[in-house]
């Protein structure tokens, strides 16, 4: 019994030492507590002493190991309540999931129960005919471009239906958010739908105010280290609550340079795109080829982008009519010989490089009107002439208007670079 006791005394010794503690060196004989009287400072009245902790530990070799046992307690307890707390939240979150789904299913039932019960008519989940007003709006100012319009009712009309479904507790169609990809060459009308799609998003409260914010490469992305960030993040700021449009979007890019400030911009919308879906929608537009090429770079932005909208090139005829519309907004109409004239100028430009459809149109009816002006002044000043201009002088445009642009054209060389 004695030797047992022997032994459990040693090794609790043993492991005394092993702990990194320390025996002090005995006390010198007559040495005092190491209490004393603070410096300056008067007795109290009580006649006690001022506990010196320094001085109290001088010397101890030990004095590290102090409070440490302590100090891992009061960790231990924060950590306890940190964790009961996010248990209580996970709790919380578990039951409102439950009593949401619940809901669900008793409206649910509730429908299912009788399927023919009305939900709703068409009017009113189109806001007041607001959806169709964007809708007509758009079929005016976009000539030609019957896929692009229909692709365009599609939408809506998916959207409406959508409202219809979410308002009796059906999933939506679309839970991702409401990022779309505009392709195709210029001046084919994807910033005119862009502004659509917004009275759109609007009349339909997917988006606030169904504002556009016009962006580039240019406007997103900065010249310097930190400079880009504070660009995209103003730019972002103004488009909340409605759409940010950015054109050629795969300039922000730059495959050839890992350093290249747009990664940068980039990040800053895959971010944006994915926590602030519903205060924002992007818009991304481009040449379809380099379009795909861009989102195979960066597959987050492709899976974040659900709905897309190719626009073609518009025929002849359409860009005839494009012309008659420009020209007449400026109070401007054709002779009878004049529109043959305008016809064979867009046919031809439309082989040549660079070509930008309704952009290009626009040059040709720009060019027309100063020389219908220059036509007009000559006649009026030349030798003999009585000087007066007409009002039919002032607003109509004849074949010979078109003259030098035929010229330039007929004469051009394949790859030429024609306004």
């Amino acid at each position: 019994m004695v030797v047992t006791a022997w032994k459990a005394t040693l090794i609790g010794s043993c492991l005394f030492l092993a702990s990194g503690f320390q025996v002090p060196a005995p006390c010198a004989p007559g040495r005092r507590l190491p209490v004393c009287m603070a410096e300056g400072e008067a007795p109290s009245k009580h006649g006690g002493l001022t506990y010196n902790k320094e001085k109290a530990m001088a010397g101890d070799i030990n004095s590290g190991n102090y409070r440490k046992l302590s100090d891992a307690m009061i960790r231990a307890e924060k950590e306890a309540k940190r964790n009961e707390e996010e248990k209580k939240q996970r709790e919380m979150a578990e039951e409102l999931a439950r009593q949401a789904r619940a809901k669900k299913v008793a409206k649910l039932n509730s429908v299912m129960s009788t399927p023919k019960q009305t939900v709703g008519s068409a009017d009113e989940f189109s806001w007041d005919g607001g959806v169709q007003g964007a809708l007509d709006k758009l079929e005016t100012e976009l000539i030609g471009l019957k896929p692009v319009k229909s692709r365009v009712r599609e939408l809506a009309s998916m959207l409406v239906v959508d409202k219809m479904r979410q308002s009796i507790g059906l999933d939506p169609f679309i839970s991702d958010g409401l990022h779309m990809c505009f392709t195709g060459a210029p001046g084919t009308g994807k910033t005119t739908v862009a502004f659509r799609m917004g009275d759109i998003f609007k009349a339909m409260g997917y988006c606030r105010s169904g504002h556009v914010v016009l962006a580039t490469r240019d406007t997103l992305v900065g010249q310097y280290v930190g400079h880009t960030g504070p660009k995209t993040k103003e730019v972002i700021k103004q488009a909340m609550g409605g759409i940010l449009f950015i054109d050629e979007a795969y300039y922000l890019y730059n495959a050839g340079n890992d350093r290249d400030y747009g990664v940068e911009s980039i990040e800053i919308l895959l971010k944006v795109m994915e926590q602030r879906s519903s205060d924002l929608i992007v818009i991304f537009a481009g040449y379809k080829d380099r379009m795909d090429q861009f989102f195979s770079y960066i597959p987050g932005m492709q899976s974040r982008v659900n709905l897309h909208i190719d626009f073609p090139d518009m025929e002849p005829d359409d860009l005839v009519e494009v012309g008659k519309l420009m020209f007449n907004n400026m109070e401007y109409k054709l002779s009878p010989d004049a529109e043959p004239a305008l016809r064979e100028y867009v046919t031809l430009r439309k082989d040549k490089l660079f070509f930008s459809n309704a952009r290009s149109v626009r040059n040709a009816v720009d060019l027309a009107r100063m020389s219908a002006a220059n036509r007009v002044y000559e006649i009026a000043t030349a030798p003999g002439a009585t000087g007066v201009i007409t009002l039919d002088d002032l607003t109509e445009i004849k074949k010979e208007d078109f003259d030098g642009l035929l010229d330039l054209v007929r004469n051009a060389s394949d790859d030429a670079i024609l306004a």
